[in-house]
């Protein structure tokens, strides 16, 4: 490889270690014990990338990070840790850096990090997923046709704010991805890594939590359905936990996202196909029930009824553009209900749940904030199907038809429309 990686740390026995590692992966390392001379290393050695530990002597690692950045801007920085958290994280990537490491972290973890932000990773060797095996040309271009093309977001994008149910400080870090890649979840402390899918749902009741190895993360749906939307097929996730609610819809996603840059890849990936009606509940006794059938491209049909003043709501919706998504559906918030409050905190839920990231109901009216449509409600329980619809890995192509359905309920015609295929 001969990149020069400079990793500037307070302690010898980090440093020496990490030179270590990074010496037998090929790199030619530099090492820096304090601040004082890192500007003169970086001018001299022109370093590929710099690991930089945040708690530093006489000037933190963070405030180093910003002058770096001022000097050096095209310079990645990969920050490092002992007393990491999510805020500390955020902070870092606002400022620039590239990733966040919370030590103890593996070997891979480092290896992996370095590789992705100095574009070193290895595409997979095996042929593209999406597409089958060729017997020509044609067979090749019809694959491609037939596909959609997998796309990532272009730099780095965080998100801060408190968790909805945990009530917590939080946040997230969108980080590009690899073809192939999918959506992965990674909490910030470890390298563990839970994929976006129906298999590791853990929970459904208020929220969609993905769980694996004793790891979770709760409250993906938002970000999920985001992503659909907004067609991304690829993309790592670092997190605490929690993903933030911000305003309690998807509308902040989006707009960092298409502020950050979408990049499409050289890679397709093969929609989930209805090929049969697939039916979970009894459409005809008036209850909860959500179908899907064949169509050429996403398209929901929700009825949701409550009493007063909710009343009964019907939306029609076809997934034709990103734009379109961000502006129908992306901006609709959650909502809850006064009289639920105390059920919910009971169960450890809604704790982070204010008057800017829900709507809320009592019995007569809307509480706190002005809709920002007349069926709003019904909008919201679109934007969670899509984001549950997600977690079959890719975009589906169905007529979804449903009525007074929740998380549960999504999730159970996901697993019906994977059995069917």
């Amino acid at each position: 490889m001969n990149e020069t990686i400079l990793v500037v740390d307070d302690e010898e026995s980090i440093r020496s270690t990490l030179a270590a590692i990074l010496r037998d992966e090929g790199f030619r390392v530099v090492q820096a014990s304090d601040p004082g001379g890192v500007f003169d290393l970086i001018d001299r050695e022109k370093p590929a990338l710099l690991l930089l530990d945040v708690w530093m002597p006489e000037i933190d690692g963070i405030e180093l990070l910003r002058r770096i950045k001022e000097t050096h801007p095209a310079l990645p920085v990969v920050m490092i840790s002992g007393h990491g958290n999510i805020q500390a994280a955020v902070a870092a990537v606002r400022l620039g850096a590239a990733d966040f490491l919370e030590k103890p972290f593996s070997v891979e973890a480092l290896l992996t990090s370095l590789r992705r932000v100095l574009g070193l990773l290895q595409q997979p060797e095996t042929r593209q997923a999406s597409q089958p095996e060729p017997a020509s040309a044609v067979a090749a271009s019809s694959a491609a046709r037939d596909g959609v093309v997998q796309r990532t977001v272009r730099r780095s994008i965080v998100f801060a704010g408190q968790g909805l149910h945990s009530g917590l400080k939080t946040g997230a870090i969108l980080q590009p991805a690899p073809p192939d890649f999918g959506i992965v979840f990674s909490p910030l402390g470890d390298d563990s890594a839970i994929r976006a899918c129906v298999e590791n749902v853990a929970a459904t009741g208020y929220n969609t939590t993905l769980a694996l190895g004793g790891k979770w993360i709760r409250t993906v749906e938002h970000l999920m359905s985001a992503l659909y939307g907004l067609g991304i097929s690829n993309l790592l996730v670092k997190t605490d936990g929690e993903i933030p609610a911000l305003d309690g819809s998807a509308a902040e996603f989006c707009r960092q996202i298409a502020a950050a840059g979408v990049e499409e890849q050289k890679a397709w990936l093969e929609p989930a196909r209805v090929r049969r009606r697939v039916v979970v509940g009894d459409p005809g006794q008036g209850g909860e029930f959500i179908s899907a059938e064949p169509a050429a491209r996403l398209v929901i049909d929700y009825r949701l009824e409550y009493a007063p003043p909710i009343g009964t709501q019907e939306v029609h919706f076809e997934l034709s553009s990103p734009e379109v998504y961000a502006a129908e559906i992306a901006p609709a918030r959650t909502f809850g209900f006064v009289h639920e409050f105390r059920k919910l905190s009971e169960m450890g839920l809604a704790r982070g749940g204010r008057l800017d990231n829900v709507i809320l109901v009592d019995d007569r009216k809307v509480v706190n904030t002005a809709l920002r449509f007349p069926d709003e409600f019904a909008r919201h329980k679109v934007l969670d199907l899509i984001g549950d619809l997600y977690l079959l890995g890719r975009p589906l192509l169905g007529h979804i038809k449903a009525r007074k359905t929740g998380h549960s309920d999504n999730l159970a015609l996901v697993q019906a429309i994977r059995a069917s295929l």
